[in-house]
């Protein structure tokens, strides 16, 4: 019985799976797909994800996970919708992004993909916390300056009289 039930599981898999893609040919999502140059490839791990073809939104939920190599991003939230169309992830709860060694939390962000720019807001009455990493122009550090020494009077010059006030 266990046999026939993971048997038929597996058919609704590969069923279900054929059905999406077949369904999705014509979608914004497979037509975003076919721009895709290979290593930009933005990947969304999460407990459960839904995609709708007819509005090219996928969302991801719990335990959601994004890495984006192409900009040097990993993400954590509890959510996160790709809005195709827009080319725009929303993650909301608890979120973390990390990037290049600079870090950002809030309650939500949102990711411009094409801007590359992040928009972070808090839950009320608390703040959005960012942590940049901040080079110094310097390379190495400088010895201090050294004063410079008295100058040495010419002697071809005739000293200047001490005039004393009475």
């Amino acid at each position: 019985m266990r046999a026939r039930s993971a048997k038929i599981r597996g058919w609704l898999v590969t069923l279900v799976s054929t059905s999406l893609v077949m369904g999705l040919g014509t979608s914004p999502l497979v037509k975003a797909q076919q721009n895709i140059v290979p290593g930009n490839a933005m990947t969304v791990r999460s407990d459960i994800q839904e995609a709708n073809s007819k509005t090219g939104v996928i969302t991801a939920r719990g335990n959601v996970q994004v890495f984006y190599p192409a900009r040097k991003m990993q993400a954590t939230s509890a959510q996160a919708q790709y809005f195709s169309r827009e080319r725009r992830l929303v993650m909301t709860g608890n979120v973390y992004v990390l990037q290049e060694g600079n870090s950002i939390r809030a309650e939500t962000m949102t990711y411009l993909v094409d801007e590359g720019r992040f928009i972070a807001t808090p839950q009320t009455s608390q703040q959005v916390e960012s942590i940049y990493l901040v080079q110094d122009n310097e390379t190495s550090p400088q010895p201090a300056a050294s004063p410079l020494p008295a100058p040495i009077p010419s002697p071809s010059l005739p000293a200047a009289p001490i005039i004393n006030p009475q």
